[in-house]
């Protein structure tokens, strides 16, 4: 019996939040196991996709399709290729490690559960659907929950956070539905289809304005300069468990969706415009990098480390290069565990401490030891330690750059590895080491789940780091087509 794994997958959450409501809302244990196993069943269905996808055979593979309104041609449609079953395991990995962080959520629990898996179900949709109606669909329900979990768990100015992100990304799905709209009527053959768009050739002027609209559309939910704005704050004011998933997954979305539509459907447009990504992305690197170091809130750091290291993933994808596009991909995967590594730590300590003043810490190593490592182990990935899967994924990056012979590129984006070096470690040695502050000798370690949940992602932080080969393997076969189409570096 072929079982449905992408269906099994993507609806397994919805179903998770549909039993969450009918609850009583007093059964907190109840709520948090029903969330846990909706969670894990998700992630076991996006551990099995990624063994059982041929690496050698490549392409779309485990299609499932549904018609839905054939007579405007919109098909319940999914299939997964390489990059896809990358980005699918690390939802999995992510979604288990924050509900497992979230376990002491205890204002209407329910709800936050139910919202965090309507959440996830989007993002697993966006990453299989190959119908861009659907592609759409998914991408808004991945994408609006954020407001009410981030207005209503939140802290640190929640509903200034909360409105300006979702505004942001609302502005940038109406672009983003304006190019979709575009090719659907351009293409004259009244699908939206991604297989059948491919064999389309759009002409030069609907290329060039689509791919802009979708650079723009989908550049505002991946923090591309200057429209990343939203994110940082959004960073901050979020719970835990949203920042991870936020960080970690949500604005892998945006740099998918410039792979998976604008590069793979408009390959002249890309040619016209993937040379101004590069330099915004590279913006984004510098400036990022410099925005986290004058920070004095830990995760304004880590919000602004992000913006940096999403350029890291846009200058991949604009290198035109084979190397470079699958650096980018990888990069996706290694930032969405690392920064999710980093909320969490950031989680447990703002839970006891009720502060993320840099400047008030101190030799919290002493008091709180696991959480410590952990934190230090996501930043020695941030800075791109070898034998940690964020010097693999920048390398490859430099490398693509490199082979396309963008030097300038290459000094800069190296500069920004120099400038994120100084930063974290200067954090480290402030916050972690030196004599611990009177204050916080009370503090506990973390919970068992806690470091449970931070171990897992450490983990895969190594395991990735010294042998990258699984994951490389199916984005060169996935980003190979792309590459080619657009007369990239191989």
């Amino acid at each position: 019996m072929n079982i449905p794994l992408l269906s099994l997958m993507t609806l397994t959450p919805l179903v998770g939040a549909l039993v969450l409501l009918v609850l009583p809302r007093d059964r907190h244990g109840l709520i948090r196991a029903v969330a846990l196993a909706a969670a894990g069943i998700s992630a076991a269905a996006a551990v099995a996709v990624f063994l059982v996808y041929d690496t050698v055979r490549a392409g779309f593979q485990l299609a499932e399709r549904l018609p839905w309104l054939p007579q405007i041609g919109i098909d319940y449609a999914l299939a997964v290729d390489g990059s896809s079953v990358v980005m699918l395991l690390l939802t999995g990995i992510v979604i288990v490690t924050g509900v497992l962080i979230s376990w002491r959520v205890d204002y209407r629990p329910k709800d936050f559960f139910a919202l965090l898996l309507l959440l996830v179900a989007g993002v697993y949709g966006v990453f299989c659907s190959t119908d861009l109606f659907f592609f759409f669909f998914w991408y808004e329900v991945a994408v609006l929950p954020m407001y009410l979990l981030i207005a209503v768990w939140g802290s640190t100015n929640k509903e200034y956070g909360a409105l300006k992100l979702t505004l942001m990304l609302v502005a940038g799905s109406i672009l983003i539905w304006i190019g979709l709209l575009m090719l659907y009527v351009a293409s004259g053959i009244n699908s939206f289809d991604l297989f059948r768009l491919q064999h389309i050739t759009f002409d030069p002027l609907t290329q060039s304005i689509a791919f802009l609209l979708f650079m723009i559309g989908f550049g505002v939910l991946a923090g591309m300069w200057p429209l990343h704005t939203w994110s940082p704050d959004g960073h901050v004011a979020a719970p835990t468990a949203v920042s991870m998933l936020h960080a970690g997954v949500l604005m892998k979305l945006g740099a998918f969706g410039i792979l998976r539509i604008a590069m793979t459907l408009l390959p002249e447009g890309a040619r016209i415009w993937l040379p101004v990504l590069l330099v915004l992305a590279t913006v984004n690197v510098i400036y990022g990098a410099l925005s986290a170091m004058s920070q004095r809130d830990l995760k304004y750091v880590i919000g602004y480390s992000s913006v940096s290291h999403m350029g890291y993933v846009l200058m991949g994808l604009a290198s035109l290069s084979l190397i470079g596009t699958t650096g980018a991909v990888l990069q996706m995967f290694s930032h969405g565990i690392m920064t999710a590594l980093f909320f969490a730590m950031v989680g447990v300590i703002y839970d006891q401490a009720h502060t993320r003043d840099i400047a008030a810490f101190r030799g919290l190593i002493c008091t709180m030891p696991a959480v410590s490592v952990l934190f230090i182990l996501a930043g020695l990935a941030s800075l791109g330690l070898p034998g940690l899967s964020g010097f693999v994924a920048e390398f490859l990056v430099f490398s693509g750059l490199a082979q396309a012979q963008a030097w300038l590129f290459v000094v800069l984006a190296v500069v920004g590895v120099a400038i994120t070096a100084t930063y974290v470690l200067r954090l480290i040695a402030r916050v972690f080491f030196g004599p611990p502050e009177a204050a916080w000798r009370a503090l506990r370690d973390g919970t068992p789940l806690d470091v449970a949940a931070g171990a897992s992602l450490a983990f895969v932080l190594v395991a990735v780091g010294l042998y990258p080969a699984p994951l490389i393997g199916p984005i060169v076969g996935s980003v190979l087509p792309i590459v080619r189409r657009l007369g990239g570096v191989e």
